[in-house]
């Protein structure tokens, strides 16, 4: 069943933006991001520079045609979307919103084998969240697709069953995908491309699970062009 109230919720809050809060954020110098994730937003294993976030406000920056402050992350390896959600409630946000908010989580929901009905709910709520961050500006709002662990190192050290990996990871970014394009959110599929690349000893970290910075260089370079083309 889809969470009607919160999508009913969100349309209001698109319908009845603030006017006190549009004038406030023409004062604003720098725009604001924020980036909602797990391991793979925190950047597990690389130094910050080379997380996708950071490397993409430094490179929003320097087009010179916009300026964004440091990106804030709420992000923590291991975490499920409720992990998330729970992290968001602890964490210092900003009470007038932010300009540009992404969304990359599900990794862990189906690393511990949580059916993929469930995590559809869940989802669609921590997708309301961000879009209410983004001051209920859907074009504000970037998802991108849960990538494939199992064509890791650690996977295939492990003796994964890479194929039921790879089923529910696409049940899940399918999931996903539905609900972005119910909700008008951009959703990006950086699965495909990390099928091919994964495995190569370059693109992983110490642990042969996590991406390196060329991944997030990749990554980041798909979010700069969907995020040059909004109208901030």
């Amino acid at each position: 069943m889809r969470v009607v109230i919160n999508f009913m919720f969100v349309l209001t809050l698109l319908a009845c933006k603030s006017s006190d809060l549009s004038t406030s954020m023409s004062k604003n110098t720098q725009l604001t991001y924020l980036a909602l994730g797990d391991s793979y937003t925190i950047g597990e294993g690389v130094p910050e520079n080379d997380r996708y976030s950071v490397q993409l406000v430094d490179a929003l920056n320097h087009s010179g045609k916009m300026s964004f402050s440091a990106p804030q992350i709420i992000a923590k390896t291991g975490w499920t979307v409720d992990e998330l959600d729970a992290g968001i409630n602890s964490a210092n946000t900003k009470s007038e919103g932010y300009d540009l908010v992404t969304l990359l989580i599900g990794v862990n929901n189906q690393y511990r084998g949580r059916p993929v009905e469930d995590f559809e709910k869940e989802f669609e709520l921590i997708l309301n969240r961000a879009i209410i961050f983004a001051r209920g500006e859907t074009d504000h709002v970037v998802v991108l697709s849960v990538p494939d662990w199992g064509v890791t190192p650690f996977a295939v050290n492990r003796k994964s069953d890479q194929a039921k990996v790879a089923k529910e990871i696409d049940a899940y970014n399918s999931a996903q995908k539905a609900i972005c394009r119910m909700y008008g959110i951009t959703f990006i599929d950086i699965t495909k491309d990390y099928r091919a690349i994964g495995a190569r000893p370059e693109m992983v970290v110490e642990d042969q699970l996590h991406p390196s910075g060329l991944v997030y260089q990749r990554w980041m370079e798909k979010l700069l062009s969907e995020v040059k083309k909004i109208k901030f």
